[in-house]
């Protein structure tokens, strides 16, 4: 049986294009980018490119907006403890829906060691945010407010212009965390109102060791990191180019393609989510519709998502969980509890995120393995007499 990869999520392999592209500031264009000899110079332009083309990616301003970083959870953490603390004089609190990533939520309870207040929003049982409690939370000392642009758990795209408009009118600063959603829907961060934006290089295809924060014109950063004064003061360090070069190249690929890849997705996605629905007590997780076109996430009682992980995986099929066991805490998946789901239910979660490698051919290899896996599973279960009356 050929592998099947489905746990784009938690890491996608490198484009080869994208390495191919890159590869030369790995070995000939090796520069450190502040230098101001040749090679210095060749790498400071592969990084001034790769700025060119993420800022194109989310329509942003202008190239300058684009601020690197060593990973996505790094980008968080400047957009949150940054904002926040270089903005302490307009207000002390801070506020983030119930399903953000914990590099959004643990810097935010950091925070409260400042002597800031923190809030989460709760979401609904698809794991949309609630807008009513978002306006009736916001203050003026709102300095920031955090929402994802979709889950990476569950797949839900969160109402983001909505969103805005309402942080806009009451607080300062919207950031989101776009990981999980850039290369697969399109992001206008003017059109969607937002300050500062979070991306991920390996969540583009692109190499590990990178992630982008955007920062729009005149919003103030402090920086958490401090050092020589790289990227505009905001993230000391020498810049990682051939990642960065590649997170660049990612980017534009993912711009130029991603409406065909959508529509070539949405088809397996849906088709996956029907069959796997047919097996007995399953519940799909996230948002019916409005969910990522890559992403099919689901529930079931009675197992545990480790086992459905450990079991799918001798099929040669990589999937991921939200159960407690894939995590490094003893508790179920945050998001998982923020959508309503008991204890017991979190546990049996699998997410299954597709990609460029993924065809309408795996779909019944897929949908039997999950079978045999929840049969297997159940069987053994020490609740299994529960689900057979």
């Amino acid at each position: 049986m050929p592998r099947i990869y489905l746990d784009h999520a938690s890491s996608m392999p490198v484009d080869s294009r994208v390495f191919d592209f890159a590869k030369p500031y790995l070995m000939k264009s090796h520069g450190n980018p502040s230098s101001l000899h040749s090679v210095g110079l060749e790498a400071r332009r592969a990084i001034e490119e790769a700025r060119s083309k993420i800022a194109g990616l989310i329509n942003a301003e202008n190239e300058n907006t684009i601020i690197f970083t060593g990973s996505a959870t790094e980008a968080n953490n400047l957009a949150v403890k940054g904002t926040a603390l270089r903005n302490i004089t307009q207000g002390k609190a801070v506020i983030a829906s119930a399903i953000e990533h914990m590099s959004v939520l643990n810097p935010m309870k950091e925070l409260q060691k400042n002597g800031f207040s923190f809030l989460t929003i709760p979401v609904d049982s698809t794991g949309v945010v609630d807008l009513k409690k978002l306006d009736s939370i916001l203050t003026k000392n709102t300095v920031v407010t955090s929402i994802m642009y979709a889950n990476n758990e569950i797949g839900t795209i969160e109402p983001i212009q909505e969103v805005s408009k309402i942080v806009k009118d009451k607080g300062l600063y919207l950031h989101v965390d776009a990981v999980a959603a850039a290369g697969r829907i399109p992001i206008d961060v003017q059109k969607d109102g937002i300050d500062l934006l979070t991306l991920s290089s390996n969540d583009l295809y692109g190499p590990q060791g990178a992630g982008a924060l955007y920062v729009k014109p005149g919003v103030k950063v402090q920086s958490v990191l401090l050092g020589g004064g790289q990227e505009r003061g905001l993230r000391s360090g020498t810049e990682n180019v051939f990642a960065i070069a590649g997170m660049g190249e990612a980017a534009r690929i993912a711009q130029q393609e991603m409406k065909q890849e959508s529509n070539r997705l949405i088809p397996i996605r849906d088709t996956l989510i029907k069959e796997i629905l047919k097996i007995e007590k399953s519940h799909l997780t996230g948002h019916p519709t409005q969910r990522l076109p890559h992403h099919a996430s689901f529930r079931f009682s009675y197992i545990e998502g480790e086992s459905i992980l450990l079991n799918m995986d001798m099929y040669d099929i990589q999937v991921s969980t939200g159960s407690a066991c894939s995590s490094k805490t003893l508790e179920p998946s945050h998001v998982l509890l923020a959508i309503g789901l008991k204890h017991e239910e979190a546990h049996g979660s699998m997410v299954l995120t597709l990609g460029r490698s993924t065809s309408m051919d795996d779909v019944p290899l897929v949908s039997k393995a999950s079978y045999d896996t929840v049969q297997r599973l159940r069987n053994l279960s020490p609740m299994s007499k529960e689900w057979r009356k």
